[in-house]
Order: C-alpha cells, then sequence, then structure tokens
C-alpha cells in the first residue's frame, strides 16, 4: 500500500517494535507484525493486531507495571 505519511513509499510487512506510555508507564512490546514503509519508516498495524497490542499494554498498566516488555505472539 502507498505510505499516507510521506505519501512516497511503498510499505512491506515486517516485524516491528511498539512502544505505548500511559501516565508512568511505559509497554514496549516486540517483533509485532506490521505494514513498514520503506521511504520513511512509518508503521502500519492491522486492526487485529492493534487490538490485541492494545490489550497486552492495558493489562501490563493494570498490573502497575512502570516498565514492561513484552514479546508478542499472535
Amino acid at each position: 500500500m502507498k505510505c499516507v505519511i510521506c505519501k512516497h513509499g511503498e510499505t512491506k510487512p515486517v516485524l516491528v517494535t511498539v512502544t505505548l506510555e500511559r501516565d508512568e508507564s511505559i509497554v514496549v512490546i516486540k517483533k509485532v507484525p506490521a505494514e513498514v514503509c520503506n521511504n520513511c519508516g512509518e508503521y502500519y498495524l492491522n486492526d487485529n493486531i492493534t487490538e490485541q497490542v492494545l490489550e497486552r499494554a492495558y493489562v501490563a498498566v493494570n498490573n502497575g507495571a512502570e516498565v514492561e516488555i513484552i514479546r508478542y505472539a499472535a
């Protein structure tokens, strides 16, 4: 797909690291499947993966994590 940020690059499937921050918590999720622009590096997650990533981050924050590093597993 054409990148909506830079308007020049095309995306390709790769694994990325997603970092999320809420209040005093930081959640890092590694090896997340995504589409990444070959021009600017912007990444895109599909709806299902986004839902899973946000759920894992929500659980970590609600469990009181200050820093949590998670390996994504489908």
